[in-house]
């Protein structure tokens, strides 16, 4: 069975319910999720190495990514991640930069085998916000069942 890891750092809370919807989007395709906040995976000392699919979400605050996030992209540096799947998402006020800057991180520097491109929502619950996060999920869960 598939597993993935989903790590957010959120600001308002609306990417950690991002984050919650698409772990239920991955689970509904029959593998395994796991969410946590920035400071929670540092806390349990995950080993991203450990699942077949890594996810990351930010907020955008004023054009830029919470900076939990951003320090976790140069910690992630560390681990072996090339060719996993990967999958960036993100709640904004306005302006929604954060997720598109993890997922080329992800991409480019990582070399992680990403979905079709970020999800960048204002909220899980507004405009059809549950269908795609879970609809992301699924797509990152079948992807990583292959």
């Amino acid at each position: 069975m598939a597993k993935a890891l989903i790590i957010y750092a959120t600001r308002t809370n609306q990417t950690k319910t991002i984050a919650e919807v698409v772990g239920e989007g991955i689970r509904l395709e029959g593998a395994e999720a796991t969410v946590v906040s920035v400071g929670d995976f540092e806390k349990q000392k995950l080993n991203p190495e450990d699942y077949q699919a890594l996810v990351l979400g930010s907020a955008t605050y004023h054009g830029e990514m919470i900076q939990t996030m951003k320090t976790l992209l140069f910690a992630l540096e560390k681990f072996n991640l090339e060719g996993k799947v990967g999958g960036s998402f993100g709640a904004f006020g306005w302006s929604g930069e954060a997720p598109g800057r993890i997922y080329d991180t992800m991409k480019n520097i990582y070399k992680m085998d990403m979905v079709s491109g970020p999800l960048t929502l204002k909220s899980a619950s507004l405009g059809g916000g549950v269908k795609m996060s879970q609809d992301y999920g699924r797509d990152i869960a079948k992807k990583a069942s292959k």
